[in-house]
C-alpha cells in the first residue's frame, strides 16, 4: 500500500497535480461536472506535456548516438533518472519517507513563512529525496532522525527554490498566477542576474527581425524544426552513414533518418507548448481553491516548460547555447582534474531552454545567450564536483545533472563526512536553514522592491 501511494499516486507528477486541482475544485464549492472536468483537463495537460517530453528525449538519445559515434566521446552522461535507479534497490524506503514528510513540510512551511509556494514537479521531489537520502543514511543517520532532517532540508528547498526565481518568473510572465518548481533553479537565478548584467538595451529574442521573404520563420514550430534538422543533419554525417544505418535507423537512409528525427524533435516541442497551455489553464484557477483553504495566497510552482510558451526564442538559443558551453567544459574539465562530463542532450534542452527565458527577461537576447550558456557552464562542473562525493557512495559511474542537486549533494556531502558527530550536524543544519530563510526573505523582498528591473 505504501509503495502505490508513493510511487503511483505521489511519484506520479500528472495525478499529484491533478489531486491538488481535484482539492482545489471541491473547496471552491464547484459543481460536479466543473469539477471532473477540470481534474481531468488537468491530469491530461500534464499527461500531454509528459507525452511531448519523451518525444524529445527518443530524438535527443538518437543524436546523442550519433554525436558520441561522430566524436569518439568518453566520459560521464549526467542522468538523474538512472542514479536514481540503482539508489532506489538500497534506499527505496528512506526516499519514500523522506519525499512523503517533505510535502507535508512543504505545505507547513508555505502556510507559516513568507515562502507562499507548493512544489508540485513530483519526479524532481523524489529525486531529491533520493539524493538527500542516501547522503545522509550514508553520514550514519537512521530512523526518525533520518526521516525528520531529511524532511526539512527537502520541504525548505521545495518553498526556497520558487521563492528565489519567483521575481524574474513574475518579469517572465507578467503575473503571479504561478512560480517554476525544478531543481535547476540557481542555473536560472545566474542567467537572470547574468543576462542584467550584461543586457542593457538588449532587444527581445522574441523581437528578432525577420525579412519578409523568411516570414515562415515567425512560426515557432517551423523555425525549431528547420534547427534541428539542420543540427541532425551536421552530427549525421559526422558520424557516417554506415553506422547509423546499421545501429540506427534499420537500414533507412540516414539523410532521411536524420531529417524525420529532427522534424520529431520539433514535435515533441510542440506537444509540450501544447500541454503547458492546458495545464495553466486549469490549474491556476483550481489552485486557488487550496489556496483559499489551507495555505492562502499559495502559488503553484511547476515544472519549468512552463515558461517556454512565453518566449518561444529564447527557448531554442538557450538550449543551443547551453550545449555549446557543455561542449566547450568537456575540454576544461580536465585541464582542473575534474572528470569528464559529456553534455546530456535532455538536460541541456530543458535547462538550457529555461536558463534562456531568464536571461532574456532581464537582458534581452545577450542574456539569452550568455546566461544559457553560464547555465551550461554550471551543469557541466556540479556534476564533475558532485561525482566524487556520490562515488564514495557506490554510484561512481552516473551522478545528477542539473544545478540544485549538485549544490545541495557537495554541501551535505562534505559537511557530513566532515563532521563526525551526527548531533553537531544536525544542529548546523538547522542554523543554516534558518540563517537562509532570514538572509532569503529579506533577499527576495528587496528584488521584489526593486521589481528586477
Amino acid at each position: 500500500m505504501i509503495d502505490l501511494i508513493m510511487n503511483d499516486v505521489l511519484g506520479t507528477p500528472a495525478i499529484l497535480v491533478g489531486l491538488f486541482a481535484l482539492i482545489g475544485l471541491i473547496a471552491q464549492r464547484k459543481n460536479v461536472a466543473e469539477v471532473v472536468s477540470g481534474t481531468l483537463k488537468t491530469i491530461m495537460g500534464f499527461v500531454i506535456l509528459d507525452a511531448g517530453a519523451n518525444v524529445i528525449v527518443l530524438a535527443l538519445g538518437q543524436f546523442s548516438s550519433m554525436f558520441n559515434e561522430a566524436f569518439s566521446v568518453d566520459g560521464v552522461i549526467p542522468n538523474n533518472e538512472a542514479i536514481v535507479a540503482v539508489a532506489q534497490q538500497s534506499f527505496g524506503t528512506e526516499t519514500a519517507m523522506i519525499m512523503l514528510f517533505g510535502m507535508v513540510v512543504n505545505i507547513i512551511l508555505a502556510r507559516l513563512t513568507p515562502y507562499k509556494y507548493i512544489f508540485l514537479t513530483g519526479h524532481h521531489t523524489m529525486f531529491m529525496a533520493c539524493m538527500i537520502g542516501v547522503i545522509l543514511t550514508t553520514g550514519g543517520l537512521t530512523g526518525v532522525i533520518l526521516i525528520v532532517v531529511g524532511s526539512i532540508i527537502l520541504g525548505s528547498l521545495m518553498v526556497l527554490s520558487p521563492a528565489m526565481l519567483q521575481p524574474f518568473t513574475r518579469k517572465i510572465t507578467g503575473s503571479d498566477d504561478f512560480a517554476i518548481g525544478h531543481f535547476g533553479s540557481m542555473g536560472y537565478v545566474v542567467s537572470a542576474l547574468v543576462g542584467k548584467l550584461i543586457g542593457k538595451n538588449s532587444k527581445s529574442t522574441e523581437e528578432l527581425k525577420v525579412p519578409k521573404s523568411l516570414g515562415f520563420l515567425r512560426d515557432t514550430s517551423v523555425s525549431v524544426s528547420l534547427t534541428m534538422v539542420i543540427l541532425f543533419f551536421i552530427v549525421a554525417a559526422c558520424a557516417g552513414p554506415t553506422f547509423i544505418e546499421s545501429e540506427l535507423s534499420n537500414g533507412q537512409n540516414f539523410l532521411v533518418f536524420a531529417f524525420l528525427q529532427g522534424l520529431t524533435f520539433a514535435a515533441g516541442v510542440y506537444i509540450i507548448l501544447a500541454g503547458v497551455r492546458m495545464l495553466l489553464g486549469e490549474i491556476v484557477p483550481a489552485f486557488k481553491g487550496v489556496a483559499d483553504k489551507f495555505v492562502p495566497n499559495a502559488k503553484p510552482a511547476l515544472d519549468c516548460p512552463a515558461i517556454f510558451p512565453f518566449a518561444g526564442n529564447a527557448v531554442i538559443i538557450g538550449f543551443l547555447f547551453s550545449f555549446i558551453a557543455g561542449l566547450m567544459s568537456m575540454l576544461l574539465l580536465p585541464l582542473f582534474d575534474l572528470k569528464v562530463i559529456v553534455p546530456g542532450l535532455v538536460p541541456h534542452f530543458f535547462t538550457g531552454a529555461a536558463a534562456g527565458v531568464f536571461g532574456n527577461a532581464t537582458g534581452g537576447r545577450r542574456g539569452a545567450v550568455i546566461g544559457a550558456m553560464a547555465n551550461g557552464f554550471i551543469i557541466s562542473f556540479l556534476p564533475a564536483l558532485l561525482l566524487p562525493v556520490l562515488g564514495t557512495l557506490g554510484f561512481e559511474g552516473t551522478t545528477f545533472g542539473d544545478a540544485d542537486f549538485g549544490i545541495v549533494g557537495i554541501i551535505l556531502g562534505n559537511l557530513i563526512q566532515f563532521i563526525q558527530s551526527n548531533l553537531l550536524f544536525i544542529i548546523v543544519i538547522f542554523v543554516g536553514l534558518v540563517v537562509i530563510y532570514a538572509v532569503g526573505w529579506k533577499t527576495v523582498k528587496n528584488v521584489e522592491k526593486k521589481d528586477v528591473a
